[in-house]
């Protein structure tokens, strides 16, 4: 999240970690734009941050122009962040997953593109593993899988790589070690992206945010020595969104 406070320490780590993967993580609700707010006037609140109302949004992205220009210049406006840190690109996703919105899409694949933009998040979480460990999804996440099929399309139209499934959706925030090894045993074959919101501790601003968040249980189960062994167990390897863009290509 390059316009967010703690960016410079996430990049310097990052730095020191050649081997990590790291990616984008375009910001366009609840947080802090890189554009100066003056310049995208109908994109942040008085306060100059940009709002949570997702679904107003969202309207406005699809029917007028003059906030889709401003939503271009904040898009491109990060990949310029990002690419000014010198780190190489593994792939792209969106805060709440707002590029699942087809004119955000098309935006970020058209900006990313300038960028070497080769892989994106496709939020698709399929029900049947879930179920066989123990949780089963509403009609929500039905409703979803209209609008992930619509970006599967869009991004293999674009000639991108990404995952054939991923996970975090209906445990988001709660991505425990007991809960990840239940699921291991039922990952769907392919390739299947995993993601947490790990912290070692839950400090004023992710209570503010995230208050149910269990940060901390969610970086244990990361470092968990069973669930790597888990993995191991079952066969399952370790990949990146490049090596997937690499294998594509």
């Amino acid at each position: 999240m390059v316009g967010e406070a703690a960016a410079d320490d996430a990049i310097a780590r990052a730095r020191r970690l050649p081997g990590l993967k790291v990616g984008l993580h375009v910001v366009l609700a609840e947080g802090t734009p890189v554009s100066p707010p003056e310049t995208i006037p109908g994109l942040v609140d008085k306060d100059g941050r940009l709002p949570g109302a997702m679904v107003r949004a969202g309207f406005r992205f699809f029917f007028l122009p003059g906030i889709r220009r401003q939503l271009e210049r904040e898009i491109r406006a990060q990949f310029d962040a990002f690419a000014r840190t010198g780190l190489p690109l593994d792939h792209a996703n969106t805060h709440k997953h707002i590029h699942l919105h087809p004119t955000v899409a098309r935006l970020i694949l058209k900006v990313g593109r300038d960028y070497g933009l080769r892989a994106l998040r496709l939020p698709a979480e399929p029900a049947a593993p879930l179920a066989a460990a123990g949780t089963r999804t509403g009609f929500g996440a039905a409703a979803l899988n209209a609008w992930t099929g619509q970006l599967r399309r869009t991004i293999r139209r674009a000639g991108l790589a990404t995952t054939d499934h991923v996970f975090g959706l209906a445990w988001t925030g709660a991505m425990t070690e007991e809960r990840i090894l239940r699921l291991i045993p039922h990952l769907p074959d392919g390739t299947s992206e995993i993601y947490f919101h790990p912290a070692r501790s839950l400090t004023p601003h992710l209570a503010r945010t995230m208050p149910s968040y269990r940060h901390a249980d969610e970086l244990a189960a990361l470092l968990s020595p069973r669930v790597r062994a888990a993995l191991d167990l079952a066969g399952i390897g370790r990949t990146s969104f490049t090596a997937l863009a690499d294998r594509a290509a």
